[in-house]
C-alpha cells in the first residue's frame, strides 16, 4: 500500500468496496491507464453471472525486474515503439529491482534520499568559500540568486531534452538500453525508494561540465557563486523529486506539485517536465494544464 501514488490511507478507506467510480471521478483522482494495467497484477478473478473466472494471462511480456534489466534491454530483440510503450507503463514491485546484477555495480544506482544534502553540501559550501575570495557577500548574493534560477532552466533541459529525448533515440539495443539507464528505469519503477534521486557519480558527472562552464562565463569568482546557486536548486529540486512520489503533503502548493509530476508518470509522460516549477513548460509550450 505505500507504494500507492496517493498514499496508502485513501486505499484503507476503500477497502472491499467498489472502486469503478472512485477510479474514475476528477475531485478524488482520475486514474490514468496505466492504474488499469497496475490493477491486473492484483487480480485474482472475475465475477461474472456470479461465478468466478481465472483472470487473463498477459500476452505481451516486457522485462522481468526481478532479474537484471538491462541486459534484458539490451537482448530483447525490442522495437522503439515497443520499448517506448511499455517502458511508460509504471510497474511497482516490493524492492530495488537490479539494473545490473553485480552487488558491486547495483551499489551506484541506489541512493537513499539524504545522501544528496550530505553529498553536495560540502562541495556547495566550497564554492563559496572560493566566491568570497574575490567577493564580498553583497557581490556574492546576486549571483548566488541567478544560479538557483538558472536552475530551474537547466532541470527543465535535462528532463526534457536529455532523459527525455524519445523522438531522436537511434532503434538500436544499445541506445534504448542507455535511454532506460538514465531515466526509462525512473518510468517503469516509478515508486522505487533508492532510484527517486540521482546518484552522485551521475550527478557530478553531468555538474562539472556546466561548473567549468559558469566559471568560463563569468570569472573571478562571480561563477563560483553562481554555481553554488545553481547545486542548491539541485539539491531542492532532487528531494522535491522524492518527496512528490513518497511525501504526504498537507500544503496546497506541495500537494499540486505532487499531483502534477505524478501525471507526468501516469498519464502524459510527453508533458510537464518542470518538477520544482512550471515556469519553462510554460515557455516551451509543454504544461500538462
Amino acid at each position: 500500500m505505500e507504494d500507492h501514488p496517493g498514499g496508502g490511507e485513501i486505499l484503507l478507506q476503500y477497502g472491499g468496496k467498489d472502486i469503478t467510480e472512485v477510479m474514475q471521478d476528477p475531485m478524488e483522482h482520475l486514474h490514468s491507464d496505466s492504474a488499469y494495467d497496475m490493477l491486473d497484477a492484483y487480480c485474482i478473478g472475475r465475477l461474472t453471472d456470479a461465478k468466478m473466472q481465472e483472470p487473463e494471462t498477459k500476452k505481451v511480456k516486457f522485462i522481468d525486474p526481478s532479474k537484471p534489466m538491462l541486459m534484458q534491454i539490451l537482448k530483447g530483440n525490442f522495437t522503439k515503439a515497443f520499448y517506448m510503450h511499455h517502458v511508460h507503463i509504471p510497474t511497482h514491485v516490493p524492492y530495488s529491482a537490479p539494473l545490473f546484477g553485480p552487488f558491486y555495480l547495483e551499489m551506484f544506482s541506489l541512493t537513499p534520499w539524504y545522501v544528496i544534502p550530505m553529498f553536495w553540501t560540502p562541495i556547495i559550501s566550497y564554492c563559496i568559500g572560493q566566491a568570497l575570495k574575490t567577493l564580498s557577500w553583497s557581490e556574492l548574493a546576486p549571483w548566488f540568486v541567478l544560479g538557483v534560477f538558472n536552475w530551474t532552466f537547466i532541470e527543465y533541459a535535462i528532463h526534457r531534452f536529455l532523459f527525455h529525448v524519445d523522438d531522436l533515440l537511434p532503434e538500436h539495443p544499445v541506445a534504448l538500453m542507455i535511454h532506460f539507464l538514465l531515466h526509462g528505469v525512473h518510468h517503469y519503477l516509478p515508486m522505487d525508494k533508492m532510484r527517486l534521486v540521482m546518484p552522485p557519480a551521475l550527478g557530478f558527472t553531468l555538474a562539472y561540465p556546466i561548473w567549468m562552464l559558469y566559471c568560463f562565463l563569468a570569472p573571478n569568482g562571480h561563477g563560483q557563486a553562481a554555481i553554488a546557486g545553481s547545486m542548491l536548486g539541485f539539491v531542492l529540486y532532487d528531494l522535491t523529486h522524492y518527496y512528490t512520489h513518497h511525501g504526504k503533503p498537507s500544503i496546497t502548493y506541495f500537494k499540486e506539485v505532487k499531483s502534477y509530476h505524478l501525471d507526468h508518470h501516469y498519464k502524459e509522460p510527453n508533458l510537464g517536465f518542470g518538477i520544482t516549477s512550471r515556469l519553462w513548460d510554460r515557455v516551451f509550450n509543454t504544461l500538462l494544464y
